[in-house]
């Protein structure tokens, strides 16, 4: 089989699964191009991506350009004359880059396009209680993940499944697929086609913090998606009232049940066993849980900290 000369695009740990496995088979890896170095923390200790560190225990060039239209840079990609480049967990990019190889470039995406189009495929795909999803190799065009695909494989999504545990069967299952799509393009049985038209398209689009807090006001079966669904990252929130102070309150983890319970949306009651909040149709019960400013624990815990129950109020 032809091997294949590429340039591997990419930042987090997801990415790096992919380029070790494209290391590892009989494509040959010519560069690699991810985020620069980050200053973090208090000790402003400066950061590498995961997929550079990778790059650098391997002999691979790196390149950390802060703009990708950036023409030493751009100079320097076209010598190195790849195949194909492989996008993994990156950035957009220009036509000027995507468009340099002769093969073209692909993205590998969380999802089975065209739903969930967006920066969070996999924390949506719980979130709205999903029965599978999948991964795509596609090619890049200038249309956010709109290219016309070239594989996809698709994976149960587990009952009570959280999105940290989903990203990680996704990330290894992802990385074959690249080395799947790379092989066939090489052998050039691959036939892409375009993405099907949908009208209501499933969107993921990009998290932020106000998007974490929980809506107490839904079903406590759509409330214990929402959970799974940030968890690990960047996690479900809700704010309660500690005596008179207001305190943000993480939740990782949990169950639920369905009853006519008569209380009011979004009250709690705690007792030195359990810690229950009421929903629209029932309750549901935290876990494991993080006060703010506290480490995370485990409901039994987190209980243990407390004497006076009573002064623990939804905020």
């Amino acid at each position: 089989m032809k091997s294949l000369k590429v340039v591997f695009l990419g930042t987090p740990e997801f990415a790096k699964t992919s380029l070790e496995a494209i290391h590892q088979s009989h494509h040959e890896v010519v560069g690699v191009v991810t985020v620069a170095d980050k200053a973090s923390g208090r000790g402003q200790k400066i950061n590498q991506s995961p997929v550079k560190i990778f790059a650098a225990e391997n002999n691979i060039p790196v390149f950390q350009p802060e703009k990708l239209r950036n023409p030493e840079f751009l100079e320097e990609l076209k010598k190195l004359n790849a195949d194909v480049f492989v996008v993994v967990a990156f950035r957009m990019m220009p036509k000027v880059l995507f468009e340099m190889p002769k093969m073209g470039t692909f993205n590998l995406h969380a999802s089975l396009l065209p739903d969930y189009r967006g920066a969070a495929p996999i924390n949506y795909a719980v979130i709205n209680g999903e029965e599978k999803t999948g991964a795509t190799t596609f090619f890049i065009n200038e249309k956010i993940d709109e290219g016309n695909i070239l594989l996809q494989k698709e994976i149960p999504v587990l009952e009570n499944e959280n999105a940290g545990h989903l990203h990680d069967r996704l990330m290894e299952m992802g990385s074959k697929l690249v080395v799947k799509t790379l092989n066939g393009l090489a052998e050039n049985s691959i036939i892409e086609k375009s993405q099907p038209e949908v009208k209501h398209p499933k969107n993921a689009y990009k998290i932020f913090k106000e998007d974490t807090k929980i809506n107490w006001t839904k079903t406590s079966k759509e409330v214990h998606q929402f959970v799974l669904g940030m968890s690990p990252y960047p996690a479900a929130f809700t704010t309660i009232k500690i005596g008179e102070e207001e305190k943000g309150l993480k939740i990782y983890n949990g169950k639920f049940e369905v009853s006519d319970h008569g209380k009011p949306v979004e009250s709690l009651e705690i007792s030195k066993n359990q810690f229950k909040i009421y929903t629209q149709d029932g309750i549901y019960y935290p876990l494991e849980l993080q006060l703010e400013g506290k480490k995370r624990m485990n409901v039994k815990d987190f209980l243990n900290g407390f004497r006076n129950f009573e002064e623990i109020k939804m905020a």
